[in-house]
Order: C-alpha cells, then structure tokens, then sequence
C-alpha cells in the first residue's frame, strides 16, 4: 500500500500501462494493474496479467473508484486493468452539458 498524490506518474509491472494520479484519497491505497501492484517509473516489474484483470486500459480515459476519492489518468494504454483495494476502476463519464434552451 502507498500514499499517493497527485501529478506521481506510475506504470504496471505486466503490462505497458502508464497512468498519472489526478485525484487521491487521504489514505493509503494498493493500486494495481493486471492483478500486480503500479510501480515507480524507474522501476522494473515483471510477471504476467492475472485472468481476471485483463480488461485492458484506454489511453486519455480517467478512470475512478466508487468513493470518487480516486483519479487515475491513463497516459499509455496496455491489456491489464486497473483496481484499488481489490475493487476494479471504472471509466468516468462524462459530464453532460447545459442545455442551450
């Protein structure tokens, strides 16, 4: 588990992705990708994508936990998904515009 904070680039230890923390929570949270935990840029990982994440990520997408505390900016997409606390991520919408009535 780590404290995380916003504007820290991370990347998976199976996979190519790459995200960018936008919004964190105030506590510690496990971050993973493709069922291993995001590491720091420099770092190596290795392994393979777990079955059951292997939803892939979309470069651009910001991705969300259900408290909304969470914010995570996909800057390179890769075949593993992306979950916190064991809980998969899921893409924001959206936000709907004001009508022009």
């Amino acid at each position: 588990m780590a404290l995380l904070k916003a504007g820290t680039r991370l990347k998976s230890a199976v996979c190519n992705t790459e995200v960018m923390i936008v919004a964190a929570p105030k506590d510690e949270v496990e971050v993973t990708c493709g069922g291993a935990p995001l590491v720091a840029m420099g770092e190596e990982g290795g392994g393979t994508i777990a079955d059951d994440a292997k939803e892939g990520t979309q470069i651009g997408k910001r991705y969300v936990n259900e408290a909304g505390d969470l914010e995570i900016l996909c800057t390179k997409p890769g075949e593993g998904s992306l979950a916190a606390g064991g809980t998969a991520l899921t893409i924001k919408g959206a936000k709907p515009l004001p009508s022009s009535d």
